[in-house]
């Protein structure tokens, strides 16, 4: 608690600019400041709304932003220098898995896409330029609508054109015409069914459940001359983190973060995904359990070594790395375990017992992170 910080505990900065994009997954964030979970550990979070996931980048590596919610792939790429300009970076923790999808323009319906094979059909048989968006080129929703549209044939390099844009212009541009389809985070993919302008043909927790998605990150510079105020921020975040997983707090949150302040979108569209609550846009509703998570018992903070390699391996599979980097080596410079363990240990925060974790994706393919190497080569390379 604040009260008991002094010394060589307290926290380097006081006030702490945080980026954020305006995202369902922003949650964090926002609840960590307006809940005043911050002021517990002796700093004070302020959260500064980005247009992009560039400006989110660029404030960070600049030091405008102390830290911000990012994509996992992001970090990453900055710091293998395919992202943007190169430079040391951390993943402090993750923010949340699942809750990202893909949509297709509610025109493709009228072609007869429903899904990935007929989508697949559609490309093979009326060939043309078909445009699909993501919001950054080494970021997660870049991976995501590759790996899907590859499980069903199409090549994401040469089959499609694939555009960056931001997630909030999504539905607007598909609406204009000028996209076939994207893959964003929520409610932009709820918000494309309100307005019925798109729908969807897969959740992201469809392609991997309890995936990695966006990431507390930061340069490795702040957090070396800031390491206080870094096991502050993580210990605010897994309060907010806490605090949202409660069923009970899901449907206030979805009202709060609503707020034009910070993801400006209707409480409805932002509340359905939120709750598990989910429908296609095609006529078909559901529950799903594997939503948007961002506590689950501890499970999802903590920064796997394992996650941060895959996404290497896919950099690796789409020509943006020409060779094997060090995998283990460079997660290990990345994600701060060190770190998170002091901040969970403050809280009483179950840490599991292995760096790594298991998981079987859309294509029965096992990710154990244990062969990296041997798991990128069983893909096509692409140039």
């Amino acid at each position: 608690m604040a009260d008991n910080i002094s010394g060589s505990d307290a926290p380097e900065l006081k006030e702490v600019k945080v980026g954020f994009i305006p995202l369902t997954d922003c949650a964090s964030v926002v609840i960590a400041s307006l809940m005043k979970f911050d002021e517990k550990y002796g700093i004070r979070i302020i959260p500064c709304k980005q247009p992009s996931w560039a400006a989110v980048r660029d404030k960070v590596v600049n030091g405008e932003l102390h830290a911000a919610q990012a994509l996992y792939g992001l970090v990453y790429g900055v710091h293998l220098g395919i992202g943007g300009p190169r430079k040391d970076m951390a993943v402090l923790m993750t923010i949340n898995n699942n809750g990202q999808g893909i949509s297709l323009a509610s025109r493709l319906k009228d072609k007869g896409v429903t899904d990935g094979p007929s989508l697949a059909k559609l490309i093979r048989t009326q060939p043309r330029e078909y445009t699909f968006a993501h919001t950054f080129p080494t970021g997660t929703h870049a991976m995501w609508l590759y790996y899907w549209l590859a499980s069903y044939g199409i090549d994401p390099i040469s089959d499609i054109k694939t555009i960056t844009v931001p997630p909030s212009q999504m539905v607007m541009n598909t609406r204009l015409g000028s996209m076939d389809g994207f893959c964003a985070g929520e409610p932009w993919n709820a918000r494309g069914i309100h307005d019925k302008v798109s729908f969807s043909v897969a959740s992201s927790q469809d392609i991997w459940p309890d995936h990695p998605e966006k990431i507390l990150g930061a340069t490795a510079e702040f957090v070396e001359q800031n390491p206080n105020t870094a096991r502050a921020l993580v210990m605010a975040l897994l309060d907010a983190a806490k605090f949202i997983d409660a069923q009970a707090n899901r449907a206030k949150v979805a009202e709060i973060i609503a707020s034009p302040d910070y993801v400006d979108a209707p409480v409805e569209v932002i509340a359905g995904r939120f709750m598990g609550n989910y429908e296609d846009g095609l006529g078909k509703t559901w529950h799903d359990p594997n939503h948007m998570k961002f506590f689950n018992d501890g499970k999802v903070p903590f920064p796997y070594l394992s996650d941060g390699m895959w996404f290497l391996t896919q950099f690796k599979r789409w020509g943006l790395l020409k060779e094997d980097p060090d995998y283990l080596a460079i997660a290990k410079q990345i994600n701060r375990i060190e770190l998170y363990q002091q901040a969970a240990s403050q809280l009483n925060v179950a840490v599991p017992a292995d760096a790594m974790r298991s998981s079987k994706l859309m294509d029965g393919t096992v990710w154990d992170g244990k062969d990296a190497k041997g798991y990128a080569a069983r893909f096509e390379a692409y140039a």
